[in-house]
């Protein structure tokens, strides 16, 4: 079938897409061919020139510090998922009972998430500030602590104060999203299980859950993905310190290549991160395409 002007069908979708397509290519695939081709050089930021190394790059990274940033960044991403999703869980049963003015907690519970990811660290920052931090304050007031604490400045504590900052900015989209979830389990279900005697916790495990098995994991892997890539409230909270505690993939690439000035490590190490979320991403599609076909 042509259309008018003479075109088919499938010329006319492709010039449609075209632009997008070129959007693509500048904005995504030319960093992205650039950057691995850069992790085969010894390139310097602020240095003219560059010179061909091969595989080097990579060999010093695996070499150095590849397995302490990968235990980092799973500890970070295994804490900032199962932690909001836990909380977003109960949130979203919560509110999916009739409660009385649940749809004014819907919204206060959604602010979280529309605060910019950048006010939402400096929050944070000044509540567990060492000197005049409110969670320190607070523990000194009820004498639970004798002496304030230096939250972000222990390797011992700085990595679950992260965890508990970007779970607080992530559990309401997690809760939006199984709350959705939530109304779609039929009434009928429940009210047959509860005639044959099954309590609310048969009801939630027998249920409730099966229901929202594919939603759930769905959740739980996007929230994987974007903990692995997470930069900036790591970043503005403790710079990947103390001694190097807190550092992720995302972090280090940064101070690889911006601090130490050095693209080519930079380009090795963010070149076997992508590889990481790539394999991540994979999972991801399988498993949409698993419900899509359920």
């Amino acid at each position: 079938m042509n259309v008018r002007g003479g075109l088919s069908d499938r010329t006319f979708g492709f010039l449609l897409t075209l632009p997008a397509l070129a959007l693509l290519g500048a904005v995504v695939l030319y960093p992205l061919l650039g950057a691995l081709t850069t992790s085969l050089f010894d390139q310097s930021l602020v240095l003219p020139g560059r010179s061909f190394v091969g595989l080097d790059n990579f060999r010093t990274v695996l070499d150095q510090n590849f397995w302490p940033i990968l235990q980092h960044t799973v500890v970070f991403t295994a804490g900032a998922t199962v932690a909001p999703v836990v909380i977003g869980f109960a949130l979203a049963l919560a509110l999916n009972a009739k409660l009385r003015g649940r749809a004014v907690l819907r919204g206060l519970f959604l602010m979280p998430w529309v605060i910019p990811g950048v006010v939402v660290s400096f929050v944070w920052l000044w509540i567990f500030n060492a000197n005049y931090g409110l969670l320190n304050g607070l523990l000194v007031q009820l004498h639970l602590v004798g002496e304030p604490i230096v939250w972000l400045g222990s390797p011992g504590t700085a990595m679950a104060a992260i965890i508990v900052a970007k779970s607080w900015a992530s559990f309401p989209w997690i809760m939006v999203m199984l709350l959705a979830g939530l109304q779609t389990v039929p009434v009928a279900l429940h009210e047959a299980a509860a005639l044959d005697g099954a309590g609310a916790i048969n009801r939630f495990w027998h249920v409730t859950l099966p229901h929202l098995r594919g939603i759930l994991g769905i959740v739980v892997l996007l929230e994987v993905i974007w903990n692995v890539q997470h930069f900036d409230m790591i970043y503005v909270l403790t710079g990947g310190g103390p001694a190097g505690s807190t550092t992720t993939f995302a972090v280090a690439v940064y101070d690889t290549a911006f601090k130490a000035f050095d693209l080519g490590t930079a380009s090795a190490l963010g070149a076997l991160w992508l590889v990481l979320i790539l394999a991540l991403v994979v999972v991801y599609l399988r498993m949409s395409e698993r419900g899509e076909r359920a």
